[in-house]
């Protein structure tokens, strides 16, 4: 199964890249990460070591404990957006070294960095929203997230049950989709075998075995299973949720389109497509910017990976702009909530059969 893109509307790229270049060439400014992004990486660290210690150590009573679940689990999805996204996009860091250990932070919360490398910085950003290339909108069979996709009886309950899903997403990426993908040896059902090199089979169970440590063994031996089944649960589901979320609204929302590999229809240029599968949110939230790690500036995100969130805001300006000069529609929801019910009413009209 291949896809292949429109070459010959290639002006458009060349000039929004021209005009970022220029940006950072004339305000000497590198296009990684600063100062700023590693003091928020420390404290997000910071923040998630103090509230494991207090959890497994100092135990409080069971309804702050659950606060503090709820928290440690959104603290992990910050740290997934934050630092180990743009240390996986090597946007981190002018460092080399400095963007290894940052995409690393992944295997610290139960995943692996090399696959989830190939599978988001090559499969999901090459083939964005194409069926059976982008596996981030592949939930065959428990979701239908697009037109192309087979519809089922049940999929017409998919706006109620996403919660659940998007819940467990986290428990099956580090348990289930891993190891398949580790076994299997391919990131994807329509990627190509590839030997794993003999390092990330170190790397792979080192980091494998040293969550089940810390974060099942060790609390269970203080705490006991009850109490960290209850914790694990909850913060696992938070996360799992925070993550799904902040992804669905980038690019499973009213507007944005999607694509069939092997079938007829009309291709764009790369940069062409990338906008138009792709959805920005609230960017003049600045909390949220802050929190989110730049992802609501989505498209800005896709044209050029390789830029560090924390220059986004800017880099947005000139993305709009030549947008305009050339006809180009920039899908933006004003709040994150517009988004949300742009992404839910997607998923209610995808599970009802289209009306002839």
């Amino acid at each position: 199964m291949t896809y292949s893109f429109d070459k010959t509307q290639s002006q458009f790229f060349s000039v929004l890249r021209k005009r970022v270049d220029d940006y950072f060439a004339e305000n000497k400014i590198h296009p990684t990460g600063n100062k700023m992004l590693l003091i928020k990486s420390a404290l997000l660290f910071f923040t998630a070591v103090t509230l494991y210690g207090t959890l497994v150590f100092f135990t409080p009573v069971a309804w702050v404990a659950i606060v503090l679940c709820v928290l440690l689990g959104l603290n992990l999805a910050l740290i997934g957006f934050n630092v180990m996204h743009d240390g996986g996009h090597q946007s981190f860091s002018r460092h080399r070294w400095v963007n290894i250990l940052a995409a690393h932070f992944l295997n610290a919360l139960g995943g692996n960095a090399y696959f989830w490398q190939v599978k988001h910085n090559v499969n999901h950003h090459t083939f964005t929203n194409v069926e059976g290339m982008d596996s981030d909108i592949d939930v065959k069979p428990f979701m239908r997230l697009h037109d192309d996709q087979p519809l089922r009886p049940y999929h017409r309950l998919q706006h109620i049950y996403w919660i659940f899903l998007y819940g467990i997403s986290y428990l099956a990426w580090v348990f289930y989709e891993d190891f398949q993908k580790y076994f299997a040896g391919r990131i994807s059902p329509n990627s190509p075998r590839k030997r794993l090199p003999v390092g990330q089979h170190v790397i792979f169970w080192a980091t494998k075995v040293l969550y089940v440590l810390f974060y099942i063994a060790f609390p269970i031996f203080w705490l006991g299973w009850l109490p960290w089944l209850v914790g694990f649960l909850v913060i696992t589901f938070v996360c799992g949720v925070g993550i799904s979320i902040v992804f669905q609204l980038a690019h499973v929302v009213k507007g944005t389109q999607f694509f069939s590999a092997g079938a007829e229809g009309q291709r764009y240029d790369w940069a062409v497509h990338q906008i138009r599968s792709t959805a920005n949110f609230a960017t003049s939230n600045k909390f949220l910017y802050w929190i989110l790690g730049g992802l609501n500036f989505q498209v800005e995100h896709h044209l050029f990976p390789r830029i560090s969130h924390v220059h986004y805001p800017v880099i947005a300006r000139y993305v709009r702009q030549t947008c305009l000069e050339y006809g180009i529609a920039y899908q933006e929801y004003k709040t994150m909530w517009s988004a949300f019910v742009s992404h839910i009413t997607h998923l209610h009209s995808l599970g009802r059969p289209a009306v002839q």
